[in-house]
């Protein structure tokens, strides 16, 4: 199997980076070929503009996600882009290692699906969800927090369930363009815990990784349950 990790932490030494490592570690040892996008070390520019496309095909007015489609197509993209996008393409399954920043993803990594998930290859017109441009691939999210597991284990706690917060990765970008996504890994309270405590939790992401062969994928929709206007099909009542 093919990975990218796309890892997005300011920290070399982090938590989140030894998660990285270990996936890494892990992965390539049970016989995958892996692939790493560190952005903080690549120093990747995060800002989508128009600087993105070397020829435009309307140098009037910057509608991004037409200027990526055209720029594919005639294979003008920046290259930092081009280069990710082929890694992308490569990738069986890919895994977002993050922090979790004001319960979204850092700067970094929004940047990273901004300009690399191009319209016209991963989404466009009715290519989305199941017939999404990366269908057939999975995806997956790993991340760490200051908060206690606790915290996030349904609606009744003190800051509700994760779902809510990861659905516009889950649902609205990794789903929306055809991947399988796998239930997320959260490492909790990393910044208050002990070493041994860190190690167990290491020890946990590593049998995960070694099980995603057998991790059954999240549910989102399917077109086929929409009409054309994306209307949901009425179900026929059963007596």
């Amino acid at each position: 199997m093919n990975i990218l990790i796309v890892h997005a932490h300011p920290e070399p030494q982090s938590f989140c980076t030894a998660m990285k490592d270990l996936a890494v570690a892990t992965l390539g040892g049970a016989g995958h070929s892996v692939q790493v996008s560190d952005l903080y070390a690549m120093n990747w520019n995060p800002v989508a503009s128009a600087a993105d496309f070397p020829q435009r095909s309307n140098p009037d007015y910057l509608v991004y996600a037409l200027e990526q489609r055209e720029a594919v197509k005639a294979g003008a993209i920046a290259a930092d882009i081009a280069a990710e996008l082929d890694k992308l393409l490569w990738a069986d399954l890919v895994i977002l290692n993050f922090p979790l920043f004001w319960c979204s993803v850092p700067a970094m990594l929004k940047g990273w699906i901004d300009r690399v998930l191009v319209s016209g290859v991963c989404y466009g017109g009715l290519r989305f969800y199941d017939r999404g441009g990366l269908a057939g691939k999975r995806a997956l999210l790993s991340f760490t927090l200051g908060g206690q597991a606790h915290m996030f284990a349904d609606e009744a706690a003190v800051h509700g369930d994760w779902e809510p917060m990861l659905r516009p990765l889950q649902r609205g970008t990794l789903a929306y363009v055809g991947m399988s996504v796998l239930p997320p890994f959260a490492a909790c309270h990393v910044p208050y815990i002990s070493q041994e405590a860190r190690e167990e939790i290491l020890r946990r992401y590593g049998d995960y990784l070694l099980q995603l062969e057998f991790a059954e994928p999240l549910s989102f929709p399917s077109l086929a349950d929409f009409d054309r206007g994306l209307h949901p099909l009425q179900q026929e009542m059963t007596a």
